[in-house]
């Protein structure tokens, strides 16, 4: 083929191509300058080296991007970083897969989790259809927080899962952790104070045909007189404010079971001390992604002992 150039490539069938692109996107070696092509039965993408490839082949350029506006897609919705209409139209026409784009108001704020959002383009609506490897939720950003962010962080805690496990979401929102869990786990606990999310969630429970995830309306700290200390994995991803939640975990994981504790944070290492006053088992901390110049997203995986 003239004007292609030959490549690594990893071949699926077409049914498995959304969640093949997405782990190679979370791996870091999708080759993007490269457009993914059929080939019989086949898609074809195209990747940085030999690691895992199927083989070689020839394939087209993307065209050059243009320069779009600063934004973050959350199914069909936009959200830009500026106020600016006459953008926001151009946004819309250049991404087909588009019908919404939004311009935050405020921050995360309430008890809720809400955001205020304007409509600079496209349906008055802040309702969509997500997709996230193989999975479907319906999500509303002005209802219930919603990070599409930590796709591939709820795929690598899927990943240390043994089979069998009891699981408690202690922030669940519209159930993305608990969803993306339950194929691995026994049973699934996952709660929010928030109604409107967890009416959400238990269509998402439908919608993925999960069976063993049970929806919960209650807030977080009142779980431990509620439900047995029968957890091998607890979920806490409230970063800002998780720590006010830590000794309600602490009672409801087992012993040897496991806390993923999601924190914001200035300095590596910052929310040791807080920890260690819970367990003294093993704590591995990573990073999750940057959050602004100063702090960035962070993890501590915690053994309970």
């Amino acid at each position: 083929m003239t004007g292609t150039r030959e490549q690594w490539y990893v071949a699926v069938e077409p049914a498995g191509a959304e969640i093949l692109r997405q782990d190679l996107l979370g791996r870091r070696i999708l080759d993007r300058t490269l457009r993914p092509r059929r080939d019989g039965g086949r898609i074809l993408f195209p990747v940085l080296g030999p690691e895992g490839a199927t083989g070689r082949a020839d394939f087209r350029p993307h065209p050059v991007a243009e320069d779009l506006p600063r934004h973050e897609l959350v199914g069909g919705i936009a959200l830009m970083q500026g106020k600016n209409p006459e953008e926001a139209h151009r946004l819309l026409r250049a991404r087909p897969g588009l019908h919404t784009v939004l311009y935050p108001e405020s921050a995360v704020e309430g008890i809720y989790r809400t955001r205020r959002f304007t409509v600079l383009a496209g349906e008055s609506t802040t309702r969509t259809r997500y997709t996230e490897y193989g999975m479907r939720f319906d999500i509303d950003l002005a209802v219930a927080y919603f990070s599409a962010r930590l796709a591939h962080e709820r795929q690598h805690i899927a990943g240390m899962m043994g089979a069998g496990e009891r699981v408690l979401d202690l922030f669940a929102g519209v159930g993305p952790f608990a969803i993306a869990l339950a194929a691995h786990a026994r049973v699934v606990y996952a709660s929010d104070i928030n109604p409107a999310a967890v009416h959400l969630m238990a269509e998402n429970i439908m919608l993925n045909r999960r069976r063993n995830v049970v929806p919960v309306l209650a807030d977080a700290g009142h779980l431990a007189g509620v439900l047995p200390r029968m957890f091998d994995r607890i979920i806490m991803n409230l970063p800002v404010s998780s720590a006010g939640f830590l000794t309600s975990a602490a009672r409801l994981c087992r012993e040897g079971g496991t806390i993923h504790f999601y924190a914001l944070q200035s300095e590596t290492g910052e929310n040791l001390p807080l920890l260690r006053d819970v367990t003294c088992g093993r704590i591995t901390e990573r990073k999750v992604r940057s959050y602004s110049p100063a702090q960035h997203h962070a993890v501590y995986d915690v053994e309970m002992r």
